[in-house]
């Protein structure tokens, strides 16, 4: 399959660097969460694609060891006063301003000054977003969407390499205010995690006294500028054909015509499902999208987006039963070119 040829011709040594840069994030977060690799390459392609991953598992499963080990694979940079990681426990009582920051008087000055919240962060965890209220989820949504906060009626630029991980436990449900959908969409994807296998935990367990994230300290990091430019280098160099571009229109139009889903993918979905294909292409050694590729993706990215009928829960089995005509499509075009 050739790529678009809309595309600049990418530069081998470009692309070869920048999936360098995503081995070496990919292997720290390897080495400190066992037993994830599909989940790792998931957040990977999210960090690529400058997404943002919402995790669903229940307490003790990795989700933070995971958001802090890819913190701790930045490396400290002069060009940037912002910390790597920071973490944002939320919880019904929290404000918009313990998020975002606040004004300040200062007496020196006799001014008014901004203090930056934890939110200005390269690397943002936040933990149990559901257990805050729409107040500070809808603070959450206007950093994830625009990269910006307002305060005081003045907007405050976040990074450009800004990144959420959120997590939520699909069990405990007390005390919690569900996503909006607006809020949902912002996320490229959610993943669903699930206990890992035994010789997994057997591998854990054989790390004791051993914390995990020791287990990647010595190993090398990346810069800032490292990390925007492989996402650069990404959209620039692997290619994307006109026929995958239509597969992902049929599949999205399939899946709104079906009886069994009140509301289908977004538009905007497939806008930013572009990205992620051509981040999966990069980590598997290729310049171009292939169908492989949205056959992995399919679900991470429109499972929580569609809105199935009263009765019908299982939005992964929908999306695989259009998904599979859709790539058998692409197939026959492939084979007739």
């Amino acid at each position: 399959m050739e790529p678009d040829l809309a595309l600049d011709a990418p530069r081998a040594d470009d692309l070869e660097t920048a999936r360098a840069v995503m081995q070496t994030i990919g292997n720290r977060a390897r080495a400190a969460v066992v037993g994830r690799d599909d989940v790792v390459e998931l957040v990977l392609i999210a960090l690529l694609s400058d997404g943002h991953v919402l995790l669903e598992d229940y307490p003790g499963s990795g989700k933070t060891t995971l958001a802090r080990c890819l913190g701790a694979s930045l490396a400290a940079d002069d060009t940037s006063p912002l910390p790597p990681f920071r973490r944002i426990q939320f919880t019904p009582d929290l404000l918009p301003s313990d998020v975002t920051g606040t004004s300040v008087f200062e007496l020196e000055t006799n001014r008014l000054e901004f203090r930056p919240g934890p939110i200005f962060a390269h690397i943002v965890l936040a933990d149990e977003i559901n257990r805050t209220s729409p107040k500070v989820q809808a603070a959450m949504l206007e950093a994830m969407a625009e990269k910006q906060v307002t305060v005081d009626n003045t907007t405050h630029r976040l990074d450009e390499l800004f990144f959420v991980i959120a997590t939520q436990n699909p069990i405990d449900v007390v005390g919690t205010y569900p996503l909006p959908t607006p809020q949902l969409d912002r996320f490229l994807f959610k993943i669903r995690m699930h206990h890992i296998a035994r010789e997994a935990e057997l591998e854990v367990l054989s790390q004791y006294p051993q914390a995990s994230l020791s287990l990647a300290e010595g190993m090398d990091r990346v810069s800032r500028d490292q990390l925007l430019r492989a996402r650069r280098a990404t959209r620039t160099g692997v290619g994307i054909t006109p026929t995958i571009k239509e597969a992902l229109v049929d599949l999205a139009r399939r899946l709104r015509a079906d009886d069994r889903v009140l509301q289908g993918a977004s538009t905007r979905s497939l806008v930013l499902m572009m990205p992620a294909l051509q981040a999966r292409a990069l980590l598997r050694g290729r310049d171009f999208v292939a169908p492989e590729d949205i056959e992995a993706l399919a679900v991470p990215v429109f499972g929580h987006r569609i809105e199935c009928a009263p009765g019908i829960q299982a939005s992964e089995e929908i999306i695989e039963s259009h998904l599979s005509a859709v790539v058998e499509g692409l197939a026959r075009s492939s084979l007739g070119s």
